[in-house]
Formats: structure tokens, sequence, C-alpha cells
């Protein structure tokens, strides 16, 4: 076997090591995060794609159902049962469009963005908690991580179109 192809042979092992430790990860570590937020808010949590859809009309005031469909990679429908829902519980308004009156325009209350606040907030006092009972060198492990799985998370967005 030559060099490069052992050298690519390592590459590829490698990356599955990381997929495969990726893959049993970070579910456990977003079903740990969730349930805390649940254990710790006074009101149910909204189910994850109702979260879901509400922090990324939060960060894209005005935003379409077409437009957060794609972001999220859900089908417009299913946003749209989802609009309809938490339009109901008081946590999205709908706003016709100037030009196209088919077309609704979506912004969070600010019942949801404190909700989304709050939530964010036992999120990150509980992964603060378990960090600081990490070493030094996990810490800045996973600090130096961030950006690439931050670029990973795009990547996989960019391909489950």
């Amino acid at each position: 076997m030559s060099g490069a192809s052992t050298a690519h042979q390592s590459r590829s092992q490698r990356i599955d090591h990381v997929a495969a430790g990726l893959a049993a990860c970070l579910p456990a570590l977003n079903r740990s995060v969730e349930r805390g937020i649940a254990a710790r808010l006074p009101y149910p949590k909204p189910p994850e794609r109702q979260l879901a859809l509400l922090r990324y009309v939060a960060e894209n005031d005005d935003a379409t159902v077409h437009e957060a469909a794609s972001a999220l990679l859900m089908k417009p429908n299913n946003v749209s049962a989802l609009v309809t829902g938490l339009t109901d519980a008081g946590m999205l308004e709908r706003h016709q469009d100037d030009t196209d009156k088919r077309v609704a325009h979506l912004r969070v209350t600010a019942e949801a963005r404190r909700r989304i606040t709050e939530a964010e907030d036992v999120a990150i006092g509980q992964l603060a908690s378990a960090l600081r009972t990490l070493t030094d060198g996990e810490t800045e492990a996973l600090g130096s991580a961030l950006g690439a799985l931050a670029s990973l998370a795009q990547r996989l967005r960019d391909h489950s179109v």
C-alpha cells in the first residue's frame, strides 16, 4: 500500500471515529439540556420545532413562512401549521405583505422573546455549570472546537436540502 493511500485511509478512519463520537454525544447533550430547560421553566417548554421556529423568527424579524421553512429544513405546510398554533398561543404575529396578500410576515411577540431568553438562559446556565466541572484543557478543547462545530452544522444544513 502506498504512503498516500495509507494516509487517506488513516484520515478516513479518523473522520469515521469523530463522526461516530459526534453521533453518540450530540443527541445526549441535547436531551440533557432539553430536560434541564423543561424542569426549570415555570410553564411547559414548547416542542423543539416550535422553539426552533420562534428562535428563527426572533433573529429574522418579518421572515415569511417559506423563508423559515427553508432555513429550518422543514416543509412550508408544516411551518404554516406551527405558525397557526403559535399565533393562537400568542407567541407569533402574522402581518400581511403590502404587495402580495398571500404572503405573511412573521414576528415574535414580547412574551415569546421573554420565553426564548428564559430557555436560553437556563441552557447556558446548565452548560456553564457542567463546564466548570471539566479540566481547563477540556474546556479549552471545547472552546477551540466551537468554530468547527458551527461550520459542520452549516455544511449539514447546506447538504440536507
